[in-house]
């Protein structure tokens, strides 16, 4: 089905794991997407998977003049945007006593500083109707080991899509979260952890889950394309997770 026909959509953080799984889903859906990333090679890569003539925007979401170019590409190129997915995010997991000024801010400034400004920037392009993704963690709501700050990000992004889906409402732009669980994705390769080490957590990762498994990249992407489509049209504010039930132990 093309869900997304003649629709523009923007995927942050679209080159790997839960981005690139939704940039692919929107446009094997009809859309015109533009994903961006931090470095060249991996937004290439990204693009060569989607497909259908994606677009790739190199910039760090943490830099508020990216957000800018970002806009004006956009704007640019395609007139205006209809979804806008703030999926780019860095995870530190270390515990309270251990984390530094330089955790804090990155983890700050990307999660929830790079998500405000970023939504704000576009919401001038963005058509009446539109659909805004935030992508949280249901950590922002369960105690986990380690994700003090990490959570903390992931709450203000919450908070601001309760603000924007009533700030919006007039614009009828609909802005939901979506809070995915344990999922396998390239970011738990880049925790520093050694593969035995890996191994272990993986499983007890899936032995917290009810369903008793990890989530798959492309059933975040399922959910977040029912969020950017018109069979989500009357869904606004709404906090879907999508954790196997992890949420519920």
């Amino acid at each position: 089905m093309n869900q997304l026909s003649g629709k523009v959509a923007l995927v942050t953080g679209g080159n790997s794991g839960i981005g690139l799984a939704s940039a692919t889903a929107f446009a094997q859906a009809g859309a015109q997407v533009v994903i961006v990333g931090r470095r060249q090679d991996a937004v290439d890569a990204a693009l060569k998977s989607i497909g259908h003539g994606a677009v790739g925007i190199t910039g760090d979401v943490a830099d508020l003049h990216t957000h800018d170019r970002i806009i004006d590409d956009v704007q640019r190129r395609f007139g205006g945007l209809d979804v806008y997915m703030a999926n780019a995010g860095v995870a530190i997991l270390e515990p309270s006593l251990e984390v530094s000024v330089d955790s804090f801010d990155r983890q700050f400034s990307t999660n929830a500083r790079g998500v405000f400004f970023g939504v704000t920037k576009a919401l001038p392009a963005m058509n009446d109707g539109a659909s805004i993704i935030l992508v949280s963690s249901i950590a922002s709501a369960k105690v986990l080991e380690g994700h003090a700050v990490y959570a903390a990000s992931k709450a203000a992004v919450e908070a601001f899509a309760r603000s924007w889906a009533l700030e919006l409402k007039d614009r009828r732009i609909r802005v939901n979260v979506i809070s995915p669980g344990p999922v396998q994705t390239p970011i738990l390769d880049k925790l520093g952890i050694g593969a035995e080490a890996r191994a272990g957590l993986d499983q007890a990762m899936a032995a917290a889950i009810p369903l008793n498994r990890m989530g798959q990249a492309a059933e975040l992407a399922r959910a977040a394309l029912f969020l950017a489509s018109d069979e989500s049209s009357f869904v606004t504010g709404t906090n879907l997770k999508v954790d196997g039930g992890m949420a519920l132990t």
